[in-house]
């Protein structure tokens, strides 16, 4: 079999044998699959299946929610038909096929080949999400630093005490480490900023402190420096004593992540950009450019 006969998995034969039943669902029938996958004899084949249905109750999965028997009509010539044996199967269901399929065959390494291809596509768009996720709550937690300094500054606190008014939020928060002593404990390097390597779940938490003590300044008329930076330590202690009672991780226990601009860098990468042509370029100018460069 020459190579240009073998991507029928991976060139969108595979996709294009898709069905879906009576509950919205995709599915495909077993029947169909067979030959893409290089089996002749539906016996062998109905053995691969066998071993994906085992394959598939060892990985803690319901069989019956991925491959359910049926019965399909094939033509026997002279306007005859009968019913055979067959499965509709779930994606899931191809997939472990594909796995414990004949890896002698081309057809099955193209469709295991294609499977993992799906899967990292998957894992990438997954990482992307992740990715926008943390870098929108670094966006929030840096304008809600600005708007906890400017509470800080209307209850009194003045600006050569800045650092110990937003350090006391640490302390609270973090079981009395400040942002160097954090630094430290997480092997930070002093000149990156503390946020810039928080994950999204340590970023949250601490927008959830800043928000809070923002409003508790604002809700209780704190005035005077040291009454403010109390609030603040406080409200830390007691998102601390949260996320303890909900078996969540201690924020100084979470380890340093990726630094943030490696993050848009990440996104700004897998941004694609289209680049055109002259001719495309002008778009809409068309010929009427063409011309006046003449000119």
């Amino acid at each position: 079999m020459t190579e240009t006969e073998l991507p029928a998995v991976a060139g969108g034969a595979f996709e294009a044998l898709k069905r879906t039943n009576e509950h919205g669902a995709e599915y495909w029938s077993a029947r169909d699959l067979q030959p893409l996958l290089g089996y002749s004899q539906w016996r062998r084949f109905e053995q691969a299946v066998s071993r994906a249905i085992a394959s598939c109750e060892q990985s803690g999965n319901a069989a019956e929610n991925h491959f359910a028997g049926a019965g399909k009509m094939v033509s026997l010539g002279s306007a005859s038909s009968r019913e055979v044996p067959d499965f509709h199967l779930s994606r899931f269901a191809c997939y472990l096929i594909a796995q414990n399929g004949d890896p002698r065959k081309p057809e099955i390494a193209f469709a295991q080949k294609y499977f993992a291809i799906q899967t990292r596509r998957q894992e990438v768009s997954d990482q992307l999400a992740a990715d926008r996720e943390r870098l929108e709550l670094r966006k929030q937690t840096s304008e809600e630093w600005k708007s906890l300094s400017g509470a800080a500054r209307q209850a009194g606190v003045q600006n050569r005490m800045f650092g110990v008014f937003h350090d006391a939020g640490y302390k609270g928060l973090y079981g009395g480490f400040g942002s160097e002593e954090i630094k430290h404990r997480k092997g930070i390097p002093e000149k990156d900023n503390l946020m810039d390597r928080m994950n999204a779940t340590e970023l949250a938490a601490n927008q959830f402190r800043m928000t809070q003590t923002r409003d508790k300044l604002a809700r209780e008329h704190v005035h005077g420096e040291q009454q403010a930076i109390q609030t603040h330590e406080q409200v830390g202690k007691e998102v601390r004593e949260a996320i303890r009672r909900i078996g969540g991780d201690l924020p100084e226990r979470i380890p340093p992540a990726e630094h943030i601009k490696t993050v848009e860098k990440r996104l700004k990468e897998a941004t694609p950009k289209l680049e055109l042509d002259d001719r495309d370029a002008i778009g809409l100018l068309g010929e009427a450019k063409d011309e006046s460069a003449k000119e």
